[in-house]
């Protein structure tokens, strides 16, 4: 098993501390991406809009969570090591590997099993941990 990613909140005080520290990054972002597509100063006022960065901050955060990467027997290892964790799997149970993401604050995890594209499930995963436990908390 390892593990992948840098945001790996404890408390909500966390996530909210993380998810704003990505802030200014998107903005860069956004910004230079706007540049690189040739925007003059007009159509930037008109597409850039505070959605556009708010997309990437949420983005940007997702990308950075920490997610478990490991087979089937971790996975199951850890879920019996923690027995109170609600937690989502999406996925086949008839596949070798799992990624999860686990969120201590929210007694909360989400997994996704794969067989071969890790790179994919982990993009996946990092979606799905964002939308289930940090996009409500994160939006109040």
């Amino acid at each position: 098993m390892r593990t992948d990613g840098i945001f790996a909140p404890e408390t909500e005080a966390d996530a909210r501390e993380a998810f704003e520290s990505v802030g200014p990054a998107a903005q860069v972002v956004v910004r230079e991406t706007a540049k690189a597509m040739e925007f003059d100063r007009e159509e930037y006022s008109q597409r850039v809009t505070g959605e556009v960065v708010e997309t990437a901050r949420d983005a940007l955060f997702a990308s950075l969570l920490s997610v478990h990467v490991g087979d089937r027997e971790a996975f199951e290892d850890w879920q019996a090591d923690h027995p109170d964790y609600d937690c989502h799997v999406n996925g086949s149970p008839n596949v070798d590997r799992v990624v999860w993401h686990v969120a201590p604050f929210a007694g909360q995890a989400v997994a996704a099993t794969f067989q071969n594209e890790e790179d994919a499930a982990i993009g996946t995963l990092r979606r799905q941990a964002f939308g289930r436990i940090y996009a409500d908390l994160l939006k109040e």
